[in-house]
């Protein structure tokens, strides 16, 4: 089945591949360069250099000059733009374990519009403290919390056994998206946006992967 996309709305795998764009084109962004072609994108992307035209013109109006290319800083205005880094979207964290806790520790999901703005947890070793400058507050306060800000996003990285109750609990607090790290699928109602994350599925296609390699040199 081939793409489809229209002026306001993209293919999934077009946006996913946005913010590998966003990333090469801010690494450009401490050198003396100020345009860059599609055939160079594709290159350092291991991209089709057709696709890279589409996708930018699927989310940009701008046009490439003639031997020079695309102008960077518009391209990364553009997807910026599109993909909604321009105003973060809070979200908050339950599940303050090891997967937690590094995500909580990361420094980049803000230059792709989220910021995490607090983190819940029963665990009394945990709640009451702070984690990379977020604070932990009990699980039992999350409704409350969430109707009193502006969060829409909530990130589940809690066991597979308490994701399902999680969920509930984020929607009944108003929470409009879940992010979801639980190796388990999530019933939500109509009008949730879930994505799913599953690490141990991830796992599995490079374990089976590396099966076939190594069958593959069998004598």
């Amino acid at each position: 089945m081939s793409e489809k996309s229209t002026p306001n709305q993209v293919s999934a795998n077009t946006l996913r591949r946005l913010p590998y764009y966003l990333s090469y084109l801010k690494s450009l962004k401490n050198t003396d360069v100020a345009y860059i072609s599609a055939p160079v994108i594709a290159s350092e992307l291991d991209l089709n250099e057709v696709q890279v035209r589409k996708d930018i013109a699927a989310i940009s109006s701008v046009a490439g000059k003639p031997k020079k290319g695309f102008e960077i800083d518009v391209l990364i205005r553009d997807i910026q733009a599109y993909i909604g880094c321009e105003d973060n979207n809070c979200g908050i964290l339950v599940g303050v374990g090891h997967l937690g806790r590094a995500l909580l520790a990361y420094k980049g999901f803000e230059a792709y519009g989220l910021k995490i703005i607090a983190a819940f947890d029963s665990d009394p070793s945990v709640v009451g403290t702070e984690i990379a400058g977020k604070p932990v507050y009990h699980i039992a306060s999350l409704r409350e919390f969430c109707q009193s800000t502006d969060a829409a996003i909530g990130i589940i990285t809690v066991p597979a056994e308490a994701a399902q109750s999680t969920c509930d609990l984020l929607i009944k607090s108003n929470i409009k998206a879940i992010w979801n790290f639980a190796p388990v699928m999530l019933n939500v109602p109509e009008g949730i946006i879930v994505q799913n994350e599953n690490i141990v599925s991830s796992l599995t296609i490079i374990n089976k992967k590396l099966a076939e390699i190594a069958g593959s040199k069998q004598p």
